[in-house]
């Protein structure tokens, strides 16, 4: 071999040896970046979290097409049970699927998989509200008069401006006027050119700081002239025929926390019965719900129904209000018959029901941080018994106590209700009451227990042996009806109780109703569970 051949073969497997050193780097920079893609982050903007625990979002593909169909307006496919279920296309191109149940749905998929076919698949997508979406619904409210049924937690977006450091909505939501918010749904679209002729308010008002049951009548908005119809005016929470006549299309747009006897999603039930009767169309803006990752609590009695409570559902449903107007459309809980409301859900795109979000803005004024939200279902049996729940304090609902606890061991926390706004003479307002405080528990905790009733049962154990005297469950109703049991729906637990069942007995009694609840609420969920 010559030197020139030698030099030759040299060269080739220097370049040889480079092209393979080119591709080891590019492998190893391809697994880094895949490990860089790490823990789902939380959006600093809507306070919403990806994923519980920071690892990877996880999607199947039916839920990632139905957002990529939502994204690009595409065509919805038809229910699979041979009825013919299309509807025009809100953009006039191409047809919307109803579900099985006749409802309209925007960007979803009727054909999702089962959860034993669903492939787990990366989500980047962001959180979007309903209200967000602009380019869907503004098309269906073009030359109609609209009334919007909304309150202070009607925020586009979730957007919050804080102005100095990082909120911990977990302590404390910030009161009204301490921070910016972005601009309200009733602005939004009278800025797009609707026609807003009224607007519905649910308990406490369309500000929001009225106390818990109080009559707040109608008004006028100040910013926009636009009327105020509350729906809290009188005893009666139904709207009125006048108040039908104002409106041809019914915007839904409102954060709830998901518990059967939080009042607004009664509202929408009452408002959703009067649009089928008198044929207004409903647009609903879903929103996430905060306690949308569980189902817990009995199924509501008829027989216990009341201003708390008016369907059948458990005591923490687990659904968005998307899916649950469809469920009382679907079930034929209307008075109009099955299916009789013209609905159309805007649905949120990148959200799952294991996804924790969080609230920006107080829902009523007893709910000040987003710890009391997920106490909210453990704590509230404390209403109208011998125990305070901390109204009157600056920490309703994640603290209780009772002055008949006095020296009683483990109930040393102490604190006194008085008169302020949002709870105007508060229960056992003046007197110094004894009890637990559970602002020290992690959030995770208090997921982690769900429905927490060694609260409760403790209290009334500890109350019959500190003062036998006092009656723990209060009075009854005119019906018999104590109100623990009409916010369970059944006085089943309350008897449990009276036997000393343990807090796991009592849980283990309904699970079979919660069993049959998760199979009826099916095909009605628009997320991934």
């Amino acid at each position: 071999m010559n030197d020139i051949e030698k030099t030759k073969k040299e060269k080739r497997a220097k370049r040889t040896t480079l092209t393979l050193l080119g591709i080891l780097c590019l492998i190893v920079l391809m697994m880094i970046g895949c490990g860089q893609n790490g823990p789902a982050a939380k959006d600093m903007e809507t306070g919403a979290e990806t994923a519980e625990d920071g690892s990877e979002a996880i999607r199947d593909e039916a839920t990632e097409e139905a957002n990529e169909n939502a994204k690009t307006g595409g065509d919805q496919n038809a229910d699979e049970k041979g009825t013919d279920t299309s509807s025009t296309d809100i953009n006039g191109a191409g047809e919307n699927s109803t579900d099985e149940n006749g409802l309209e749905i925007i960007a979803t998929d009727s054909e999702s998989e089962s959860e034993t076919d669903a492939k787990p698949v990366e989500s980047k997508q962001p959180l979007t509200l309903g209200d967000e979406r602009t380019d869907v619904y503004l098309p269906l409210l073009e030359g109609k008069r609209v009334a919007v049924f909304s309150n202070q937690t009607g925020i586009v977006g979730n957007v919050i401006e804080a102005g100095g450091e990082p909120l911990n909505l977990a302590e404390r939501i910030p009161a009204d006027g301490e921070v910016t918010y972005g601009p309200h749904i009733l602005d939004v679209l009278i800025e797009n050119g609707v026609n807003v002729t009224a607007a519905f308010s649910p308990e406490h008002g369309f500000r929001g700081s009225a106390d818990a049951g109080a009559s707040v009548s109608d008004s006028v908005d100040a910013k926009t002239g636009v009327p105020i119809l509350s729906l809290y005016a009188g005893k009666s929470h139904y709207p009125s025929d006048n108040d039908m006549q104002k409106f041809d299309t019914l915007v839904i747009d409102m954060q709830d926390v998901g518990v059967r006897y939080y009042t607004y999603h009664i509202s929408m039930y009452y408002l959703m019965d009067a649009c089928a009767k008198a044929g207004k169309q409903i647009v609903l803006l879903d929103r996430p719900n905060p306690n949308g990752f569980y189902v817990d609590g009995p199924i509501l009695q008829d027989s216990f129904k009341s201003g708390v409570g008016q369907l059948p559902l458990p005591v923490v449903y687990g659904m968005t209000w998307g899916e649950l107007a469809q469920m009382i459309n679907g079930e034929g809980w209307l008075s109009a018959g099955k299916n009789a409301a013209d609905l159309t859900v805007v649905p949120c795109l990148g959200y799952r029901h294991q996804d924790k979000t969080d609230v920006i803005v107080r829902p009523s004024p007893n709910l000040k941080d987003m710890r009391a939200i997920y106490l909210y279902p453990s704590t509230c049996y404390f209403e109208n018994t011998a125990l305070s729940v901390g109204r009157g304090t600056e920490y309703p609902f994640e603290i209780f106590g009772s002055p008949y606890l006095e020296g009683a061991e483990g109930y040393d926390f102490s604190f006194t209700p008085k008169s302020m706004s949002g709870a105007k003479n508060p229960p056992m307002e003046g007197q110094e009451c004894f009890g637990r405080d559970l602002r020290g528990m992690d959030t995770e905790q208090i997921w982690d227990k769900r429905i927490d009733l060694s609260y409760v049962i403790d209290a009334y154990q500890v109350i019959r042996e500190h003062s036998p005297s006092v009656f723990f469950f209060g009075k009854a109703d005119g019906e018999g009806i104590y109100w623990i049991d009409r916010l369970f729906g059944t006085d089943s637990v309350r008897h449990m109780i009276e036997e000393g069942k343990s807090a796991e007995e009592i849980k283990a009694s309904w699970q079979p109703e919660i069993e049959r609840f998760l199979e009826q609420r099916r095909p009605y969920l628009l997320y991934e569970e």
